[in-house]
């Protein structure tokens, strides 16, 4: 979320950081009406809702100039649990295979163990690139239209088609930059040593 000489601060109550929070907080409804039949079509709205507020919040802390230490750290999490429990919902109701969600966590899995362990080692914070961005967003929405497509809802097979089209482009960025984040954390480790 931050570019190399972006001004950054340590306020907590920013326009990003709410929603960012407010990501957060509407996980566990997205996911109670997702994996309950009679609401799947809510909570895949309100997933979609979510993950579309991960480009606002970073936009807003451009813009408004509210890019702060805590958002670097708040952004990333709230994407993660979200798409995390998302998918977990999603593939328990049967809208979302669980290779392709598998494929998501295991990637999601390593670099948060990573980069959590270079923070508590080195106090280091590796900056998101924006490929992650791109991937994240990449991925987000091919879990929204697969998940749509396999539900049967209208355009069922043109939503499948654009979903797996973005879950293919998706995945290969996501472990692209996977492997860009391994490359910074062992610069961040040998410089830090």
């Amino acid at each position: 979320m931050s570019r190399p000489g972006e001004p950054s601060s340590d306020r907590v109550l920013t326009v990003p950081n709410l929603l960012s929070f407010l990501r957060i907080a509407l996980i566990p409804l997205f996911v109670a009406l997702i994996v309950d039949r009679d609401t799947t079509f809510s909570g895949l709205l309100l997933f979609a809702g979510v993950a579309w507020t991960d480009w606002i919040d970073g936009f807003l802390a451009r813009r408004l100039g509210q890019v702060s230490e805590l958002g670097k750290i708040l952004d990333p999490m709230a994407d993660r649990l979200a798409m995390g429990a998302g998918l977990v919902a999603l593939a328990l109701r049967g809208a979302f295979p669980w290779w392709a969600a598998g494929a998501i966590l295991v990637r999601d899995a390593a670099v948060l163990c990573a980069g959590v362990g270079l923070f508590w080692r080195r106090r280091v914070r590796l900056d998101v690139r924006p490929i992650g961005k791109v991937a994240t967003f990449s991925l987000m929405a091919a879990v929204t239209w697969i998940s749509w497509g396999n539900l049967g809802y209208a355009l069922d097979d043109a939503a499948l088609t654009l979903g797996w089209v973005s879950f293919a482009a998706g995945i290969i960025e996501y472990y692209v930059a996977a492997g860009l984040y391994l490359g910074d954390l062992r610069r961040a480790l040998a410089e830090a040593a």
